[in-house]
């Protein structure tokens, strides 16, 4: 995913077992600016060098609300039901339904429960499905990779190898009335450790089977890799046993769900 594998981790809450009413004042912002230097031409495209904002600390205004356990299971339950029939948000999200995934999104990141993603690699490591990304493929990208009517997307699935540092996103294509042309399409990449919650990701190779489905993409084939390619650095902003969230350099948010395919 374009980024499948940026907001830094938020203070955990503290656990607690029964419903909280709490009161926070509200506390500043800090922002800083770094310089992003990924401007070289690809096949991925042109990423221009820009400074790009980082959220070092961060704190949300809660006059009422939940934590502990209550918190998570409430918060993870309507962002699940909010996920429901958008179809992971890859063909766009009406701006109401996208602010409120964003702001459950918000209000998980806050409560994080692993506040040291790269230092606990447990939590992430193994299989991945995505259920909700901000990338879109929308107009003319949609029309040309023949995702309106012949093509539609499957499933997508990530898995971590820890040991060998290695991430593997698999995404799954039906094309319709030519059952022998169904396949995915893998991208394969590296990552390292750039902090306590962030990971440099760099694009290893791709493969589509079988080889019809790679004939139909061929002519358009750096456009599919460059919006599923995940190259760049990811945030990884929110993880527990069955929840993973991150946010990337180019400002999209992931959702992904603990899964027992590979």
């Amino acid at each position: 995913m374009a980024s499948m594998l940026v907001q830094p981790l938020f203070p955990a809450s503290p656990a607690n077992p029964k419903i909280q009413k709490t009161t926070n004042k509200l506390r500043t912002h800090i922002l800083i600016t770094a310089p992003h230097q990924r401007n070289k031409s690809s096949i991925f495209g042109e990423c221009p060098s820009k400074s790009i904002p980082i959220f070092l600390a961060r704190a949300a205004e809660k006059s009422s609300g939940l934590v502990g356990e209550e918190s998570f299971t409430q918060l993870k339950a309507e962002l699940f039901q909010a996920l429901k029939g958008i179809n992971r948000g890859i063909f766009g999200v009406p701006s109401a339904k996208k602010s409120a995934i964003e702001n459950l999104v918000k209000q998980l990141e806050f409560q994080n429960p692993t506040p040291n993603p790269t230092r606990n690699l447990e939590k992430v490591a193994g299989n991945w499905k995505l259920v909700y990304s901000t990338i879109t493929v929308l107009g003319a990208k949609r029309t040309k990779l023949g995702l309106r009517d012949f093509i539609s997307l499957g499933d997508f699935f990530q898995t971590i190898d820890v040991a060998k540092s290695k991430a593997v996103n698999v995404i799954k294509f039906n094309v319709r009335g030519f059952k022998m042309l169904d396949g995915q399409l893998t991208i394969e990449a590296s990552f390292k450790i750039a902090s306590r919650s962030r990971v440099e990701i760099s694009y290893d190779h791709s493969t589509i089977i079988p080889d019809q489905l790679m004939n139909v993409f061929r002519k358009n084939y750096d456009l599919l890799l460059g919006i599923f390619n995940p190259e760049g650095w990811l945030e990884i902003t929110y993880v527990d046993d069955i929840l993973r969230i991150g946010r990337d350099d180019k400002g999209n948010i992931f959702i992904l769900e603990r899964s027992e395919e590979n």
